[in-house]
Parts: structure tokens; C-alpha cells; sequence
């Protein structure tokens, strides 16, 4: 039995353009670069983004606090723009986090060093009792 990827077309589109966006430029710039080159692709391919996004955390149903989201596209998925030789441990959690935290089901981890990198997270049903986050990479799209 096949298993449909949850947002499986607008996450390959979007890795895409952030493929587009580190070819274009290769390694070695900040992160603000990238980040708003990425923008131009995405809306180049029919895609609603927005940047620096601030959503409220609840905590049992009760506001808490605001968080900002790198990028959220379409109003669907969380983008997080990474730029480092190494990737920090602490940046899958963040992902992870931001969507537990959150209404969104699907997050992105875009992630430039000597090469380009991205993970897919996945928070879903949301706020399940026997929640599981998973985490899949795959080949670049072309």
C-alpha cells in the first residue's frame, strides 16, 4: 500500500527553488541572501510567501508568546533557512518545535554549506496523544 506524502508536490517545488536559488549563488554568502533569493523563486513558481512571521505560541489553549517563522509558504509550510559549515543539532529540534507549537503540519529545513541540504518534518494528526514527528530527505528534485 502506497503512502501519499503529506504536501508531497509544494515541498518538492519549494526544495526546487531553494536548489535554484544555492546553484545560482553556490556556498559562502548570508543567509539573508539566500533567504530572499529563495523568495523570487518560489513566487516565480505560482507560490504565496511570507517572510519573518510572527505566530502565537498557546500553552494548554492560553497564549504564551510570539515566535517568528522564517518564511511560510502558501500558508501551509514553515520554512527555516539555515547558512553554516556545519549544521547546528539544535536546528532540526527548532523545526520540530515550531510545528508542535504551532497549526502548521509540514516544515522545511533548508540548510546551505559546501553544499545544499533539506529535511522534510512532518507534525501529524496534530496535538495526537501518541504524536511522532518524522523526518525525511530525499533526492534533489530536478
Amino acid at each position: 500500500m502506497a503512502v501519499e506524502l503529506l504536501e508531497r508536490e509544494r515541498c518538492y517545488s519549494i526544495v526546487g527553488g531553494f536548489l535554484e536559488a544555492f546553484h545560482y549563488f553556490g556556498p559562502g554568502l548570508a543567509e539573508s541572501v539566500y533567504t530572499g533569493a529563495l523568495v523570487h523563486a518560489l513566487e516565480d513558481r505560482g507560490h504565496h510567501v511570507a517572510r519573518e512571521v510572527g505566530v502565537e505560541i498557546l500553552f494548554k489553549g492560553r497564549p504564551v508568546a510570539w515566535q517568528r517563522l522564517d518564511m511560510v509558504v502558501d500558508e501551509r509550510i514553515i520554512i527555516e533557512v539555515k547558512v553554516a559549515e556545519k549544521l547546528a543539532a539544535y536546528a532540526q529540534a527548532q523545526v520540530v518545535s515550531y510545528l508542535r507549537a504551532t497549526r502548521f503540519e509540514v516544515g522545511l529545513l533548508l540548510h546551505v554549506g559546501r553544499s545544499a541540504d533539506w529535511k522534510r518534518f512532518i507534525d501529524s494528526p496534530k496535538r495526537s496523544p501518541y504524536f511522532r514527528t518524522l523526518v525525511q530527505a530525499g533526492p534533489e528534485p530536478r
